[in-house]
């Protein structure tokens, strides 16, 4: 059984560098096009892979040729993808627009993704890894789901969960907030961005790390950009650093953070900033290569960036 299971999005990018983000009623120019296996939870897997983790993936995808190139990508990297089910949907995707200073704007579409549901098979899937990762853009019946089995089994894995995307944006298709709100004192470690953070709890920073501590999270990781992280490990706040490094995109660091965390806070139990520096140190790799994955790291190259 894999060691970590991860449960939502896997999906494929249509990249488009472009010259300038457009504003409403604006344009832009795309000077390319490439392709490339995406998604939340797969990337993820395929960090968590690399670092030399068992590694499975719980979702979705349609009978058509992105969703054999999703599971081929998933075959490449020796991930379990056992319990991705097919349907005759659209497989799902995600436009990425980004500009020549790495900015990206994101838009998804496709129906795989938000016809995913964790029947009992996926759900003892989930029971038998050491730890389990989903994020806000698995729909609502699937997370809804693993915080009724969290609650009901003391020995239910430690959840990792990625609020990814601010609530406008999960909206109809993702994990609602009254969920989100349940999942909070269960989840063993919280993850967000600045955007998606303010947008549900209307602060961010360790404003933000004082509000899910009220509310029964005892370790979060609050994620800034160029300026770091700040974690939350039970009543201290831990600031780390980014690593300054030429960045070619930084799409997915904020899933190589994520694995990072997975691989040295939850599954070797190493400090807040241990763990934080070596999520940093992933991330840092990832944004050295093209794609969300492009730059994915194996253990020892994390280990000599630390």
């Amino acid at each position: 059984m894999p060691t970590v299971v991860a449960v939502g999005s896997a999906l494929l990018d249509r990249i488009y560098p472009v010259t300038n983000l457009p504003e409403p009623d604006g344009g832009a120019f795309a000077r390319d096009e490439r392709t490339a296996a995406g998604g939340v939870a797969a990337n993820v897997a395929t960090a968590c892979a690399r670092l030399g983790r068992d590694a499975g993936v719980v979702s979705r995808v349609g009978r058509d040729d992105d969703g054999d190139r999703i599971l081929d990508s998933l075959a490449a990297e020796g991930i379990d993808a056992s319990h991705v089910s097919r349907g005759d949907e659209r497989s799902s995707y995600a436009m990425i627009l980004r500009d020549d200073d790495g900015r990206r704007m994101i838009v998804a579409g496709g129906e795989s993704i938000p016809k995913l549901r964790l029947d009992d098979d996926a759900l003892d899937y989930c029971r038998d890894a050491d730890v389990v990762f989903t994020s806000a853009y698995a729909p609502d019946k699937v997370v809804s789901r693993l915080v009724e089995a969290a609650r009901a089994d003391d020995d239910f894995p430690p959840i990792v969960f990625d609020l990814a995307g601010p609530l406008p944006e999960l909206e109809d298709r993702g994990t609602e907030p009254e969920t989100i709100d349940e999942l909070l004192p269960v989840v063993d470690c919280f993850v967000s961005s600045e955007v998606p953070l303010r947008s549900y709890l209307g602060c961010d920073g360790r404003e933000a790390a004082a509000e899910l501590r009220e509310r029964g999270v005892t370790r979060a990781a609050l994620t800034r950009g160029e300026d770091g992280a700040l974690l939350l490990d039970g009543d201290d706040v831990v600031e780390v650093p980014a690593f300054r490094v030429d960045a070619v995109d930084t799409t997915g660091a904020g899933d190589a953070f994520s694995a990072g965390l997975v691989d040295a806070w939850i599954l070797d139990g190493k400090s807040a900033a241990e763990a934080g520096r070596f999520a940093a140190a992933v991330a840092a790799e990832n944004c050295l290569g093209g794609g969300a994955r492009g730059g994915l790291p194996r253990r020892e190259t994390v280990l000599e960036r630390l």
